[in-house]
């Protein structure tokens, strides 16, 4: 490697963001490029992929997982090229997927990322449709919502890397998919390309809940809820007797400074004997492997499509993640790095 290549350019998070965060909030620097042990490989970034639940570890607060830390790399998912290694898992030249920095290199044990095949898919799918957004759809809508033929399912956030999988995943099942989206670009794709019997643009609906009742004449079966908030409180208003409700993302929450109060959503479950599940995708780790297996089936069978928004260029996933917030993706977002 040249000397040039030897720098390695990294970005920070050096203060924690009040409400929908900035590009203040985040640093690019620059530092020395660490070099694989016994057991390790060094990943050249290829795409990194930015995501909704990232703004919650930016807080100082307990979760699921560990929040950020101020003035250390940011991390999430990393699509790498092996281009050193010292483990006999690796060789130069292979690809794999795995948590990684914000970084243009990163050092990682064998066992802390997984090798892709590039001949299956395309390898930035490893971070969307093959990945953690397609599993997280899979699990959520298979394990909680258990769709069965005829059934409607609402989606919302239906444009994302999780919603566009969820509708097709239940098309799949044969059951009657309506998405709420953000635009009528966002809706115009999910029935012209996707196969969704029904899309609302929830900006320019003048009565959201109206719009349900004409999208769904026989109420909603399942409702994978993305975003939360207004839209998830007219949802709930149609549900079915035994509706079931993935709990997945709650987007319209995250950059509020203080929660909103919103209806009670206990008489809705109580009357309707509606089960709603949150769920985290780590929780089904033990079977990703079969997950994937059958996306990639339905990938190749032309049943799943998928669409990608890509940022060029490793300074510029600051504003692909802040971009998020204001809908701007159309799909899996990622930055391509290299």
């Amino acid at each position: 490697m040249t000397v040039q290549q030897q720098i390695n350019r990294q970005i920070l998070l050096v203060k924690r963001p009040t409400g929908v965060p900035d590009e203040s909030c985040f640093k690019l620097v620059t530092s020395a490029m660490s070099h694989p042990e016994n057991g390790q490989v060094l990943l050249r970034t290829r795409f990194l992929s930015v995501d909704p639940y990232m703004r919650g570890r930016m807080n100082d607060r307990k979760s699921y997982v560990a929040p950020f830390q101020l003035n250390e790399v940011l991390n999430g998912g990393v699509v790498g090229e092996v281009v050193e290694s010292n483990s006999n898992d690796f060789a130069r030249g292979d690809f794999a997927v795995g948590n990684l920095g914000w970084q243009d290199y990163s050092v990682a044990g064998e066992n802390e990322v997984r090798k892709i095949n590039p001949e299956i898919a395309p390898v930035s799918t490893a971070l969307g449709v093959l990945g953690m957004p397609g599993l997280t759809a899979y699990f959520g809508l298979l394990d909680i919502g258990k769709p069965k033929r005829e059934e409607t399912v609402v989606v919302s956030g239906a444009a994302g890397a999780v919603g566009t999988v969820v509708g097709q995943i239940a098309r799949i099942h044969g059951c009657r998919v309506v998405g709420i989206a953000g635009s009528g670009r966002k809706t115009r794709y999910l029935t012209n390309e996707l196969g969704f019997d029904a899309a609302i643009n929830y900006r320019d609906a003048p009565n959201l809940g109206l719009a349900l009742n004409e999208a769904c004449p026989n109420g909603v079966d399942i409702y994978f809820d993305n975003v939360g908030g207004d839209i998830s409180d007219a949802v709930l208003s149609s549900i079915n007797n035994n509706a079931r409700i993935p709990l997945c993302g709650q987007i319209s929450l995250y950059n509020e400074t203080q929660i909103p109060m919103g209806p009670r959503i206990q008489p809705q479950l109580l009357t309707h004997s509606a089960l709603m599940q949150g769920f985290i995708v780590r929780n089904y780790a033990a079977r990703f492997d079969e997950g994937i297996r059958q996306l990639a089936v339905w990938l190749n069978e032309k049943k799943l499509k998928y669409v990608e928004s890509v940022v060029e260029g490793l300074e510029n996933a600051p504003k692909a993640f802040i971009g998020l917030f204001a809908g701007e993706n159309h799909g899996k977002q990622l930055v391509k790095v290299s």
